[in-house]
């Protein structure tokens, strides 16, 4: 009879234990939850903590409240004037009422997800699609960004869901017409090149031809210059020489017939072949002075 008591007491004191571990559940910082009783939604704002609900009657449904990355394959876009780009993005997105999300997606992060790439696509489409390739790579991303987020995260909001940001990770043109594209860019840069070459060309060949002329010029005045102070000095020495020649003249003929045999009999092995009677032993037959 005893036995049979504790066993009793025991079943009690477990299905006291299991109705109380069942009726409790941890809801985490990370965490968003709902109860749901007989497929009714009857909780779905619990703050993080320690929570209960009905054993059996009640479920708890858990969803990550953290922001999640919807990081989409690239798609393909046309500009307004119809040319092809590839773009490559991504959302961050979380959810911002957990009633609202359970009703309309189910609570489903997989269709969220679907929905969310068709809102950005369809965003994305309408915004590259009434600007020029121009625009688009240079310098209206941020716009289309902020634009796309804004559109995105109304129609999100109707889901429960918030979009925080749209980014824009590369906007690249086809691989064939990027070829294109970087093949004319670098003809044009190489016709450049060879126009900037043929401009140095040019202007070195006028700076050498401009300095040539300079050096011509200055050396043309330097030898005029220099012819005209040889002529100056030669003058002045003819002068200087025709004065002394009129003071004394008869000196002057010696000293000059003195020069010449200092010349004419500067070597041993000279040889002379003149009359003896000729003037230009004058001063030898003649030594002594007047």
């Amino acid at each position: 009879m005893n036995q049979n008591k504790l066993l009793i007491i025991a079943g009690v004191l477990l299905l006291v234990v299991l109705g109380i571990r069942s009726s409790l559940y941890i809801v985490t910082e990370t965490e968003k939850a709902i109860v749901i009783q007989l497929g009714q939604v009857v909780r779905s704002d619990d703050e993080p903590g320690l929570q209960w609900k009905i054993p059996i009657i009640q479920k708890v449904i858990f969803f990550d409240s953290r922001i999640l990355t919807l990081d989409a394959a690239p798609q393909r876009y046309l500009t307004k004037e119809k040319k092809s780009l590839v773009v490559d993005s991504f959302v961050k997105w979380r959810i911002r009422d957990t009633l609202k999300y359970y009703l309309t997606v189910g609570g489903r992060e997989l269709q969220a997800r679907a929905l969310l790439q068709q809102w950005v696509n369809s965003g994305l489409r309408d915004q590259f699609g009434s600007r020029a390739l121009r625009d688009v790579i240079s310098g209206q991303r941020q716009e289309i960004m902020d634009r796309v987020r804004e559109s995105t995260d109304k129609s999100a909001r109707e889901q429960g869901i918030e979009v925080i940001d749209v980014r824009l990770q590369r906007v690249d043109l086809p691989l064939a017409v990027s070829q294109s594209v970087y093949q004319r860019m670098e003809a044009e840069r190489t016709r450049i090149a060879k126009d900037l070459r043929a401009r140095g060309a040019e202007a070195a060949e006028k700076i050498t031809a401009e300095a040539e002329r300079k050096s011509d010029i200055l050396k043309a005045e330097a030898y005029r210059d220099a012819e005209k102070i040889r002529g100056s000095g030669d003058a002045k020495a003819t002068s200087t020489y025709a004065g002394a020649y009129k003071k004394n003249p008869e000196f002057y003929r010696f000293y000059r017939s003195l020069s010449a045999y200092n010349k004419s009999f500067n070597s041993k092995n000279d040889i002379l072949i003149i009359d003896p009677s000729s003037e230009f032993f004058k001063y030898l037959k003649k030594s002594r002075p007047k």
